[in-house]
């Protein structure tokens, strides 16, 4: 048997880590477009080699878009990969591994270390196994419970078989906690629109999934004494809350008398449908009505949310809540004339503004860039090219039902957003740029004129 350290020998031995995530996204990837390919996936159905890789990316970048029926288009076999791939993809490629090597060998290569840390963002002091088996209780505890619940309402509430009640509730359970959008039914979840105990359940695992699990960890430590809680953890919590509150209430509002989406409900049934989509365009991209027949004011709103997304390491993609109230406050301060940005009595540093700024300017480059390909590939309206593109950056998965209709090199595009939107423009750009170079020298200061 070969020495194992002569693995890291030759060139793996000078991979950045997040070159390693890189690399094992798109290993997962082509495995999952690999298995979708096997006739065992879809039962004679005839897909292109590109609805296949188009479908195991949306699934192992947790998006949701889809060019292939979910229900009707893949048989239980070819769910099952999608299901898996969304977990992977959720939980986190390194992290997944990592938990893997931990339970058989009991220890981890440094490189393979530093590698899951670039994918989960752990703290470098942190006991690295201890957080690492805790994601993986906290996955598995809280996609369990969800799915218990979920087979109860499909039973007791929907009257589905025991077998399909149980595959239904686990495969939403996955999707649903690791915010993939993916769903067993044709019209994703509008069929249950005015069944609060479904849409909770599912409701409540995509904010579990999407706040991050350094925050679950956190909150299950300090539950008691918040005042001890983390600037990341309060910023998270109540970004996330007002995100939530604002975003279904603006649905509310706009779409009350539309009589294509919310119209035609009571008040009660009006109240779970636009708290749901106050929820789910945050990466999670389940819908319980039709974005297609939304007003344009809704979809700039839910274009909004998409692009900021959820909590940092979490199942959750965009920019990320924290990004954006940092730039929020640094917008404050500055209006205030204030030297420093603070937030909850704790000063913000200055690499943290730098890295907030960078990460949207990024975010919104990739968008626009995008957006400009679809328009130009498919001459599809301005506002539909937006939405798409926002959708795949933001591993959301909603659409206003062109993505089946779109092109082959729309396609491609989507494609790689959802890449992108998944390892993160900072993460990937760090994967090819690799070298930190630290100047020894300070140029004189000289302020340009701003506005």
């Amino acid at each position: 048997m070969a020495d194992r350290s002569l693995l890291w020998d030759g060139p793996l031995r000078r991979w950045h880590p997040t070159q390693v995530v890189v690399v094992g996204f798109i290993a997962v990837i082509l495995t999952g477009a690999a298995l979708l390919h096997l006739p065992i996936a879809t039962d004679g159905v005839e897909h292109s080699f590109l609805d296949r890789l188009f479908t195991a990316t949306s699934a192992g970048t947790v998006t949701g878009l889809q060019v292939v029926d979910t229900a009707t288009g893949w048989t239980h076999f070819g769910q099952a990969v999608i299901m898996v791939l969304a977990q992977i993809g959720g939980f986190g490629l390194m992290a997944f591994s990592s938990v893997v090597a931990v339970a058989l060998a009991g220890k981890l290569e440094l490189r393979h270390r530093l590698a899951t840390q670039a994918e989960v963002n752990l703290a470098g002091g942190a006991d690295f196994k201890a957080v690492i088996l805790g994601v993986f209780r906290w996955s598995m505890g809280i996609e369990a419970t969800v799915a218990v619940a979920l087979f109860g309402g499909f039973v007791i509430i929907h009257g589905e078989p025991l077998g399909r009640a149980a595959w239904l509730g686990l495969f939403h359970a996955v999707t649903s906690f690791n915010n993939a959008g993916f769903a067993l039914f044709s019209d994703n979840l509008a069929g249950f629109v005015d069944d609060p105990w479904t849409s909770g359940v599912i409701a409540t695992s995509i904010v579990l999934g999407g706040i991050g699990f350094p925050v679950l960890m956190e909150l299950r430590r300090l539950y008691r004494r918040p005042r001890r809680w983390s600037l990341h953890t309060k910023i998270t919590l109540v970004a996330t809350a007002l995100l939530i509150a604002g975003g279904a209430l603006a649905v509310l509002v706009i779409e009350w008398s539309n009589p294509n989406t919310l119209g035609p409900m009571g008040i009660a049934d009006k109240a779970i449908a636009g708290l749901f989509q106050g929820i789910t365009p945050r990466t999670a991209g389940f819908n319980t009505i039709d974005y297609g027949a939304m007003r344009e004011s809704s979809i700039v709103v839910t274009i909004v949310l998409m692009f900021i997304g959820g909590g940092s390491a979490s199942t959750a993609s965009g920019i990320k809540v924290t990004t954006f109230a940092v730039l929020a406050w640094v917008i404050w301060a500055e209006l205030r004339g204030d030297r420093e940005v603070d937030s909850f009595r704790r000063r913000i540093p200055a690499v943290a503004q730098r890295q907030a700024l960078t990460v949207a300017l990024s975010g919104v480059a990739l968008v626009t860039v995008s957006t400009m390909a679809l328009v130009t590939f498919d001459r599809i309206p301005l506002g539909d090219g937006l939405f798409e593109a926002t959708s795949a950056f933001g591993t959301v998965g909603l659409t206003t039902g062109i993505t089946p209709t779109l092109s082959a090199a729309s396609r491609v595009v989507l494609i790689v957003m959802m890449f992108i939107g998944r390892v993160g423009p900072a993460t990937l750009g760090a994967a090819l740029v690799l070298r930190e170079n630290t100047r020894r020298y300070r140029y004189p200061e000289e302020r340009p004129l701003i506005g």
